[in-house]
């Protein structure tokens, strides 16, 4: 069992699969769900299935804070969050009739991460470090997550990024993003961010780019499974053929899953196919848990 620490955003997810087509200055039926959601934190939970997991976040100081902290630790995950003055993050995901999303996201207090309490988690004995790729995209905590990943090298642990929003990132800038995540040991994005990240003209020639940013490169591909690029080898996975209610969370619960298995000794192959495995189970319902 590792001990892992994971840096990310504190939300609430509130999904939204309209029933019918919808209906302007209306109503439409919907199916409506909300829970604890934050990409960093759906890791966080894969992660805790079978390790030691603490999560570094901040919410505000108001109920979806609250169910955030108590759904977090429900599922085996130590809460070391900041409470701030004002609004936990929410994200709003329409979700159509394939199962792809679209997301409104406010961000609330998450900005106000502070480097004390990255050092104090950072301080106790761990041996992987996650941080989520929202927090090298936003500015207010980029110079954070960089020094928290300079902590961890220094510290001989292992350490991984998710690329996370192909918006931001194109705001940002590939090279911009990399410096701020560099000498990462694994990184981890979808088909889109890889292009992004790589300037690469398909998928396969992104991962062996992307390979010189980061020891291992995994890359989600959503209905075409995912690939993983390690030095000079490339696995590949098809998605499991089950029926696709709703894509939130389903990256998150794969790349979860295959870090859990990696770093439980699996080889990348192995690690991929529970991933993938880990993947179908969350698309099968609405919002990141299924």
């Amino acid at each position: 069992m590792s001990r892992i620490v994971v840096i990310g955003d504190a939300m609430l997810d509130v999904v939204v699969r309209p029933e019918e087509p919808l209906v302007a200055r209306s109503d439409t039926p919907s199916r409506v769900r909300f829970s604890r959601g934050g990409s960093a934190a759906n890791m966080a939970v894969a992660l805790a299935a079978h390790h030691e997991v603490m999560f570094v976040g901040v919410v505000g100081n108001d109920e979806p804070g609250e169910m955030f902290i108590r759904e977090l630790e429900a599922a085996g995950v130590r809460a070391q969050v900041q409470v701030a003055e004002g609004s936990t993050g929410v994200v709003v995901a329409v979700v159509d009739d394939e199962g792809q999303r679209a997301m409104m996201t406010d961000r609330g207090v998450n900005l106000l991460l502070c480097m004390e309490s990255v050092e104090a988690a950072l301080d106790r004995p761990f041996d992987h470090l996650h941080v989520s790729g929202y927090t090298i995209l936003e500015s207010a905590t980029r110079d954070l997550a960089s020094s928290a990943l300079d902590m961890a090298r220094t510290r001989g642990a292992s350490t991984s990024v998710d690329a996370c929003s192909a918006g931001p990132l194109v705001k940002l800038g590939a090279s911009a993003f990399l410096r701020a995540a560099g000498g990462i040991t694994m990184l981890f994005a979808n088909e889109e961010e890889s292009l992004l990240l790589s300037n690469s003209p398909d998928v396969a020639a992104a991962g062996v780019a992307l390979a010189q940013a980061g020891d291992e490169v995994v890359i989600t591909r959503g209905r075409h499974g995912a690939i993983v690029v390690r030095g000079d080898h490339v696995w590949a996975q098809p998605a499991r053929d089950v029926e696709v209610v709703d894509t939130t969370g389903a990256g998150d619960a794969a790349t979860g899953g295959y870090l859990s298995a990696r770093l439980s000794g699996l080889d990348c192959e192995g690690a991929l196919m529970l991933a993938m495995e880990s993947a179908s189970n969350v698309v099968r319902g609405l919002g990141a848990r299924g």
